[in-house]
């Protein structure tokens, strides 16, 4: 039996069920090869040492040997960077590349390269380099005018800057129907609450990115649009009856099956009892129902069998709790792919060497498991070759540069180039939703002091910055809601002909920052529901000083309705992105202004030069 020992049998009676250590057979090689590549990592972090207590920020930009040694010893099939791994254009590219040759090192397949880079609230790149679309509930907002016109572009400049990097898969589009007004994850990531112009946008999108050769990854399957719970954070139960979950969950799905060929679709670590109702034991020893990312029904059934897919299933991130705090490591990979999932997305963090034996022992009993039956080694054998065809069908092999150099070149004339950023702008603009306008816009001469309560200073400074471009002759204040303390100090509208105020609700999502590594920064950000109340005070007192007022939904326009009483004027963006850029001045001092697309279009509004033409995808009270 090698180096397996009773200790370790002992430890896989999950595996073995009744099997005993005298009946364990010498493992096949073979199966580790194929467990491994169906495994996607992160590197995110890396440290030689962490200290006992600590955690390692330690980010990866260039590719250490021993994270090198060990893609090229295992051979998992895939790694997934995020914005700590992505600093420049000739970073990047070396950085992808050297993957490339860690993974092929050993005659391994190539690696599939996979980063989160949707536009709006979730992108990777760094924002001074690619380019920085409105997001997907902007998009939804131009969609009654313009059609799957930003759908189709944004898709193919967003494919166009991965491509240049080395990165051969975009985990986007989020097809999600935001159906429930308090979800906390997906909100402005989804096209809308209209299945049917969700599906079609997301389509739309598919198909362009996929043109420029990178796989798109439709999530979150069967849908995560009618949740209060974020999947980061805990486990999230939808209990819309079968019609609803065919005619919404579903519908963006079965679209793009029917009229396209998705690369990948990921699952959503959620519970879907119509669907499957089925109830496991959590290794706390409770009860609860399969969560789709485990469900054979759901992934096997009704994804594969009822809905026709044929390409690959990706599960979302193990690490986070809707997994996490239920199964183990090794029990959570064997359930998934016992379910019908082809890639296990972040089964265990890889923070030191420490953590290279225990990636290989998960390999091993993940193989056991196959060669006890419990894994039926066919659906194993199956599942790698619809990841090589999707290799194959992509030829990932174009996307490695021969000279990195050259590639960097190339990839910097493609990367935020003046015609992609010309886009960017166009999709601002026509997202911008007049939702109310008694008077304000265009502002008219007489309007010559301006008070803002922005959420932060950037804000503060890329709508000061895009106002004082268009007019000189503004007089603008700021209060940055961020640090505001008392109401009596910072309410400095009095002497303002208008007062605008800008909200950002919802808080962060653990998406937004990046992920489960992530979650005591998450934890401890200010709360939204004081900035919220205490911005809405300050509109409540402008009124009473009779001053006009504007109100910016910068983000989901849900809450629309608490400032109504009291605005003029409303108007929802559905994003606030903002570009950095640095110089230094006349005097030798080095400044840092913020600028950004959604800014530039409220700028252009209330100076007159542009008629919001954007309407609503979903329905506000």
């Amino acid at each position: 039996m090698g180096n397996f020992s009773r200790k370790h049998c002992w430890i896989l009676g999950l595996v073995f069920l009744t099997a005993s250590c005298a009946t364990v057979k010498p493992l096949d090689p073979k199966l580790q090869q194929l467990v491994a590549q169906k495994l996607m990592i992160d590197i995110r972090y890396f440290c030689d040492e962490i200290a006992e207590g600590k955690h390692c920020t330690n980010a990866v930009t260039k590719l250490p040997k021993e994270l090198s040694n060990v893609i090229a010893d295992t051979g998992v099939g895939g790694v997934i960077l995020f914005a700590e791994n992505l600093q420049d254009i000739p970073q990047m590219v070396a950085l992808n590349k050297d993957l490339q040759q860690a993974a092929t090192a050993k005659g391994h397949p190539k690696l599939l390269i996979a980063v989160d880079q949707e536009g709006g609230r979730v992108m990777r790149l760094p924002k001074h380099l690619g380019t920085g679309f409105s997001g997907n509930m902007a998009i939804g907002s131009t969609a009654d005018k313009h059609g799957t016109f930003f759908a189709t572009q944004s898709g193919a400049i967003i494919g166009k800057e991965l491509a240049a990097l080395g990165i051969n898969v975009n985990f986007a589009p989020t097809v999600d129907v935001n159906v429930n007004p308090e979800n906390p994850v997906i909100n402005v990531r989804s096209f809308g609450e209209s299945a049917q112009q969700v599906a079609e946008l997301g389509l739309a999108q598919v198909n362009a990115m996929q043109a420029q050769g990178v796989i798109a990854a439709m999530k979150h399957f069967p849908g995560h649009g009618d949740t209060s719970v974020d999947s980061h954070t805990g486990l999230p139960r939808v209990d819309h009856d079968i019609e609803t979950i065919t005619q919404v969950d579903l519908k963006p799905f079965q679209h793009a099956i029917d009229n396209g060929a998705p690369g990948m679709i990921m699952t959503a670590h959620i519970q879907y009892p119509q669907l499957d109702a089925t109830e496991f034991k959590a290794k706390d020893g409770s009860s609860t129902i399969l969560p789709a990312t485990m469900s054979r029904k759901i992934l096997t059934e009704q994804l594969r069998q009822k809905m026709g897919f044929k390409g690959v299933i990706v599960t979302d991130a193990l690490n986070m709790a809707g997994i996490a705090h239920y199964f183990d490591q090794t029990e959570a990979v064997i359930q998934t792919f016992s379910a019908g999932a082809d890639i296990a997305l972040m089964p265990m963090p890889i923070r030191s060497p420490k953590d290279f034996k225990k990636l290989k022992r998960l390999i091993r009993d993940v193989s056991y498991a196959i060669q006890s039956g419990r894994l039926k080694q066919r659906e194993m054998s199956q599942s790698v070759a619809r990841i090589q065809q999707l290799r194959n069908d992509f030829d990932i092999q174009k996307l490695i540069p021969d000279d990195v150099s050259q590639a960097s070149e190339v990839a910097a004339n493609i990367l935020g180039n003046k015609a992609h950023r010309d886009i960017e702008q166009q999709l601002a603009d026509a997202a911008v939703v007049s939702i109310k306008n008694d008077g304000v816009f265009p502002l008219s001469d007489k309007v010559k002091n301006i008070h803002m309560n922005m959420p932060d200073k950037a804000k503060c400074m890329a709508l000061t910055l895009a106002l004082k471009n268009r007019r000189a002759d503004l007089s603008i204040s700021c209060t940055s809601m961020a640090s505001a303390t008392d109401l009596n100090q910072i309410n400095n509208s009095s002497n303002a002909d208008l007062v605008i105020s800008a909200d950002i609700s919802p808080r962060q999502s653990m998406v937004e920052l990046g992920g489960m590594d992530d979650i005591t920064r998450w934890q401890q950000r200010p709360s939204q529901a004081t900035q919220s109340q205490m911005l809405l005070s300050l509109t409540q007192q402008a009124k009473v000083l009779n001053k006009k007022t504007l109100f910016i939904s910068l983000r989901t326009p849900y809450n629309v309705s608490e400032y109504a009483p009291f605005s003029d004027a409303i108007l929802a963006t559905f994003a606030y992105n903002l570009h950095p850029n640095s110089y230094v001045d006349d005097y030798g001092r080095y400044i840092t202004e913020y600028g950004g697309a959604s800014f530039n279009a409220i700028a252009d509004i209330l100076t007159g030069k542009l008629q919001p033409t954007g309407k609503l995808p979903v329905t506000i009270h």
